[in-house]
């Protein structure tokens, strides 16, 4: 992801992140040519504090014949909550606010290290030591290559974060990882369906057993999610109460299986582009 005049921000907490971005002047920069809904580069200020920032407004939305429309702003922050309450972090800090265009999403600019390897093409059948496989795939010329993602912590985080969140497009470029090794997730408009869409790159542990400490944040979304939980509350006002339930469903299974999900195939599981 590229934008135009960049304007490095001060340093901002977490903390401090949400309330900025909340209660913060935007002033559009540029606009995000690649995304496919309107997404603009924004600099927000407040009471001494300015950040660079993205703001989708509702309005730039494209209609989606599976999602209602004018919603993936709210799933947006409503995958942010989630990610908050696992205490891992995976989502920037992101809010639903009103803005020069509306009401629409605003998170945090990230600043990606370009030159981390996450994702690869490798040539054989099985992948390297610290590599996991995604599946073979088309590289020109009738020659196919194994498309890999890296065996890190971080990303299996991610893989069981989206596998709660229900993320139908889960790509490469969705990836952030940062100078200070901290990992961030973006893009998570198209989530929380109530039918499975499961569509992602980090299929590499499928049919893996969950780490122990996945088990304790699912267990503790569990609780957070119950009538009356304070992560039901916080989704209330953003996802309607089917895909809530369907979000606690979806954690009762991982836990009932005690492993990361395989692909269904009633849908694709790869998405496209893949990157």
């Amino acid at each position: 992801m590229s934008a135009p005049e960049r304007i490095p921000p001060r340093s901002v907490t977490p903390p401090d992140a949400a309330d900025l971005l909340a209660r913060g002047e935007l002033a559009v920069r540029g606009r995000i040519r690649e995304a496919s809904n309107a997404a603009l580069y924004c600099t927000v200020s407040y009471d001494g504090q300015d950040a660079a920032c993205i703001y989708k407004p509702v309005a730039g939305e494209r209609p989606l014949w599976d999602f209602p429309d004018g919603t993936l702003a709210q799933r947006e922050v409503a995958a942010y909550e989630v990610s908050e309450a696992t205490g891992w972090g995976l989502v920037p800090p992101t809010v639903l606010r009103d803005g020069p265009y509306g009401e629409g999403m605003c998170q945090l600019w990230v600043e990606a290290v370009p030159e981390a390897e996450l994702l690869a093409l490798v040539d054989g059948e099985e992948p390297e030591p610290g590599w996991k496989a995604i599946g073979f795939a088309e590289v020109g010329e009738g020659r196919t290559a194994l498309l890999v993602h890296a065996d890190d912590e971080r990303l299996r985080r991610l893989a069981v974060l989206d596998a709660v969140l229900n993320n139908a497009d889960r790509k490469g470029g969705h990836l952030l990882p940062t100078g200070e090794g901290r990992l961030y997730g973006i893009d998570h408009g198209v989530t929380f369906n109530v039918e499975n869409k499961l569509r992602t790159l980090l299929w590499g542990w499928a049919g893996e057993p969950l780490t122990r400490e996945a088990v304790d944040v699912l267990e503790s979304l569990r609780k957070d999610l119950s009538e009356g939980g304070p992560l039901t509350a916080r989704l209330q006002p953003l996802i309607t109460g089917a895909e809530i339930d369907a979000t606690r469903a979806r954690v009762g299974a991982l836990l009932d299986s005690g492993k990361h999900p395989q692909p269904s195939g009633e849908w694709p599981a790869i998405p496209w582009p893949p990157v």
